[in-house]
């Protein structure tokens, strides 16, 4: 049995209505670790175990790790998660929580990952927060889903980070002959080394991250996002910081559902004067949740921007 569990994929009377067309909700929100996060990793852990590991180790800037850690404890597995200084106080709360064991390191995910790697003794094994083709079959696990509950749409909206959920979904359309559906992929100025990438046609690492989405902190994605900008529609998006808590703000008041600064990018992105959206027939939107920030600092977050 996976240890995520199947999320509903709702019409949105708010985003309809503003739209003007059917506006779908994938709402990852509702996985038990907070995020879409779960299914990839799931996955990992589970193969992983089958293979005889005795402990995980994992690295990341929140929400992976939870993920990892709700696995452990699931699967009784012993996990290690190691996150940068930049990782919220509720993330590594509910990483101990879970029953794991926590390691601060760093200045960002970069570093938190390097020294993860080099705790890897011969019974562990390493679960990446994103970059690996087991975790991408995990996460495009919702797409089979929305295949299965709802019409196919007309273009698919997500946040990236490090491009773990883009190489999932991608996978998924794949796989349910809905190839044809463009994906609207959306990045927080300052967190945007994918649309940078892209854009150069060329691997793009960021000096630094500078966006409050933190769960979008990878300052380089995963080159299997890079591979499927060649052969899908995909289409770049960057909106900023006030944007993003503004649109996961209205996500809370509306929806009365809570989710990051990361999940308010992609929600922020509908708002935008896009040909992608105008076209579509309708739209779904991966709410992929999160689960590391409060409503009280995404109105402490809004009150920088003001």
């Amino acid at each position: 049995m996976a240890l995520h569990i199947s999320t509903p994929f709702v019409q949105s009377q708010p985003y309809s209505r503003r739209l003007g067309k059917p506006v779908w909700l994938k709402m990852e929100a509702a996985q038990p670790s907070g995020s879409f996060k779960l299914r990839g990793i799931g996955a990992l852990c589970e193969a992983r175990r089958a293979a005889g590991a005795q402990r995980f180790i994992s690295s990341s800037g929140g929400n992976a790790g939870i993920a990892a850690a709700y696995c452990g404890r699931e699967l009784g597995v012993p996990v290690v998660v190691v996150v940068p200084e930049s990782t919220p106080q509720r993330a590594r709360d509910l990483i101990r929580l879970e029953g794991a064991e926590l390691i601060v390191h760093g200045t960002a995910w970069a570093e938190a990952n390097e020294f993860a790697q080099s705790l890897i003794g011969p019974c562990d094994a390493f679960v990446h927060p994103f970059d690996d083709p087991v975790i991408w079959q995990g996460h495009a696990t919702l797409v089979d889903e929305m295949a299965v509950s709802g019409p196919k749409p007309g273009a698919i909206v997500l946040a990236v980070g490090g491009g773990g959920l883009l190489c999932g979904v991608l996978e998924g359309l794949q796989r349910n002959g809905w190839s044809d559906v463009p994906v609207i992929a959306v990045e927080t100025e300052g967190a945007d080394c994918y649309a940078r990438s892209v854009a150069q046609g060329r691997p793009v690492e960021l000096s630094k991250i500078s966006s409050v989405a933190t769960s979008l902190g990878a300052k380089r994605a995963c080159d299997g996002a890079l591979r499927w900008a060649a052969c899908s529609e995909i289409h770049n998006v960057v909106v900023s910081d006030a944007q993003a808590v503004k649109a996961a703000i209205r996500f809370l008041d509306e929806h009365r559902v809570l989710v990051e600064p990361a999940c308010g990018a992609a929600l922020a992105a509908l708002d935008r004067d896009n040909p992608v959206l105008k076209a579509a027939t309708d739209v779904a939107i991966v709410v992929c949740g999160g689960a590391t920030v409060t409503a009280q600092q995404l109105q402490d977050f809004a009150a920088m921007f003001d």
